[in-house]
């Protein structure tokens, strides 16, 4: 029997309105109190290069090279190791000196970089850099998943289908990858890459459209949409696509759903609108948690550092911004102010940040936001092509 695919779907959770022909840079916010003022430096080209990327994306702090309250220098300590001193104001009064390891000498100094970050910050933030990205990029004309670090070093091709990709999510534990394809049959199905050995296997492949796969935050269940028994309703899988449960039961399109921090709630996106629904991850009558914010609410992902937030994608005038939304107060806030459109976010670890595509009507790249600033960085290269869909993975 032909697997239909209901085009309300498809627009939920692709959708590419009109959009404004605009170069994707960074948006600038004006210094304030709420930034601190840094010097950082690396000593070499390539330290200096990617330590000045790491801190120019943070929106609480800006670079300046006199009148500094922080000095944070870093430099090569052995085998993929990074020493960071940091000292304070003119006088250079020590406040801290750490070794970093990891897994190469750039992963090091992200992770000395984040060791700066918690000891500076001044908020209790934890660092985000050595974060790692998987995201559809079509560097090849196709669409295929790719990982990299947080600022696209060590970009590495996962598939080379030349079909269709979508929304790749990481486990939990960072070694495999969920994701939507049309590659084996020409329909949307669910795979799962183990990065080990780049072995895939068919997670989900039923009539109708698979698609949206999230995994919960224990890895022991899969959310997704599917729409075998009709209109796409949420399931609720194990970790091998075995013991699918049904999870919703309406005539409402339904996509992206994400699990709450504790693994006991689903958010997702539902027609009309759409807006954005909570419900138990056990099932239950799903609760609408966006009001008066706006007649277009989709693409949650919720923060595990701040449990009441969750970060969406909103239509605002004619173009789409990401919001920050309060769950306790059901009311979102625009939080990008770019005159390109901003989608598909997904929270940075420290609860303040996010990394979401920004997209014009001949490119798309991926972007830091600082949500409480509205400042916004690229970290995809003009170079690489088309990069989007972007998932945040970190420890």
């Amino acid at each position: 029997m032909p697997r239909l695919i209901p085009l309300s779907l498809v627009a939920l959770a692709i959708a590419a309105p009109a959009l404004a022909q605009r170069d994707i840079g960074t948006v600038e916010v004006l210094a304030d109190n709420r930034t601190i003022p840094v010097r950082v430096s690396g000593a070499t080209p390539e330290m200096n290069a990617l330590a000045l990327q790491a801190f120019g994306s943070h929106g609480r702090y800006h670079l300046v090279a006199s009148g500094f309250v922080f000095d944070i220098r870093f430099s090569p300590a052995g085998a993929g190791q990074v020493r960071v001193d940091i000292s304070r104001g003119a006088g250079a009064q020590p406040v801290a000196s750490e070794v970093a390891s990891g897994t190469g000498p750039r992963n090091a100094l992200l992770a000395a970089a984040d060791a700066a970050v918690e000891k500076t910050n001044g908020l209790g933030l934890r660092g985000y850099f050595t974060s790692r990205l998987v995201f559809v990029g079509e560097r090849t004309g196709h669409q295929e998943i790719y990982t990299s670090d947080l600022f696209f070093g060590d970009v590495t091709q996962v598939t080379h289908d030349r079909a269709i990709a979508m929304t790749p999510r990481w486990s939990p534990d960072g070694e495999r990858i969920i994701y939507t394809s049309y590659f084996k049959s020409g329909f949307p199905d669910i795979f799962e890459i183990d990065l080990g050995g780049f072995q895939r296997t068919t997670f989900v492949s039923f009539k109708g459209t698979n698609s949206g796969a999230h995994f919960s935050p224990d890895g022991r269940q899969v959310a997704m949409v599917l729409s075998g028994e009709g209109e796409p309703e949420i399931y609720v899988s194990n970790a091998y696509g075995r013991g699918v449960s049904r999870k919703t039961r309406s005539d409402e399109v339904k996509a992206s759903p994400c699990w709450s921090p504790d693994g006991s709630r689903l958010i997702f996106a539902m027609e009309p609108g759409p807006q954005l629904y909570v419900m138990p991850a056990a099932g239950g009558v799903p609760q609408r948690v966006t009001y008066d914010t706006s007649g277009y609410c989709a693409e949650p992902d919720w923060s595990r550092a701040a449990p009441d937030k969750v970060v969406f994608t909103m239509k605002v005038g004619r173009n789409y911004q990401i919001g920050v939304l309060e769950l306790s107060k059901h009311h979102g806030e625009q939080a990008s102010k770019a005159p390109f459109d901003g989608v598909e976010p997904s929270w940075l670890p420290d609860g303040r940040h996010a990394v979401y595509t920004a997209r014009t009507a001949t490119t798309s790249r991926v972007c830091i936001l600082d949500t409480e600033t509205g400042k916004s960085t690229p970290v995809s290269p003009a170079s690489f092509g088309p990069a989007l869909q972007a998932s945040v993975w970190s420890r």
